[in-house]
């Protein structure tokens, strides 16, 4: 072998390793492009606000045990669109509450739907929230038994604006207004 053909191999071999280098620092560029730019691009989309809209029908107390209840609060949602709807807490479903101080979304409770519900394009249908809490049950003869459930209800509620939800799947917002104050409580207590 020849000197010229050790320099053709040391040659081929740079320049076999300098594609290798080169393919590889593409690869990674396209990659972190792909990645920034995905990652980017779910955040972009908006969310669609307003198209389903709630409206306050009126609030349950469910007793769970003697020191535990169940706040239930009913809603009619319309839905606005050619399009039917599901919602199910199985679906990526996050409800938080809006705060009436400063506008701050908080999820600190565990808010969830009481049932799954489908929403036919452009007809409307009932839906509850729940909110569990502690409470300690007055006896059933109390006479102020009625004052206590009010009462509880508007602590509990007493810096929340509105409950919002948010279905992660189709990045729909829905509101759920305040309407708590001014209606009748209606208790279950199975004792």
């Amino acid at each position: 072998m020849d000197w010229g053909d050790r320099v053709d191999g040391k040659k081929l071999g740079i320049i076999g390793a300098a594609t290798l280098i080169g393919l590889a620092a593409v690869w990674g560029l396209i990659s972190a492009g792909a990645a920034w730019f995905g990652g980017h691009s779910k955040t972009s989309v908006l969310w669609n606000v307003g198209t389903i809209r709630a409206t306050y029908v009126g609030a349950q107390l469910r007793e769970v045990n003697p020191s535990n209840a169940i706040l239930v609060l009913h809603y009619n949602l319309e839905n606005g669109t050619d399009d039917d709807y599901q919602l199910s807490d199985m679906n990526g479903i996050v409800i938080m509450c809006k705060l009436k101080s400063d506008g701050t979304l908080t999820s600190e409770d565990h808010i969830k739907l009481s049932y799954p519900t489908f929403l036919p394009a452009r007809q409307r249908a009932r839906v509850a929230l729940e909110i569990p809490h502690p409470f300690d049950w007055p006896a059933e003869n109390d006479p102020l038994m009625r004052r206590k459930l009010q009462d509880f209800i508007a602590d509990r509620l007493a810096d929340v604006d509105e409950f919002v939800l948010f279905d992660q799947s189709s990045r729909r917002q829905i509101e759920f207004p305040r309407g708590w104050e001014e209606s009748q409580l209606v208790s279950t207590n199975p004792r």
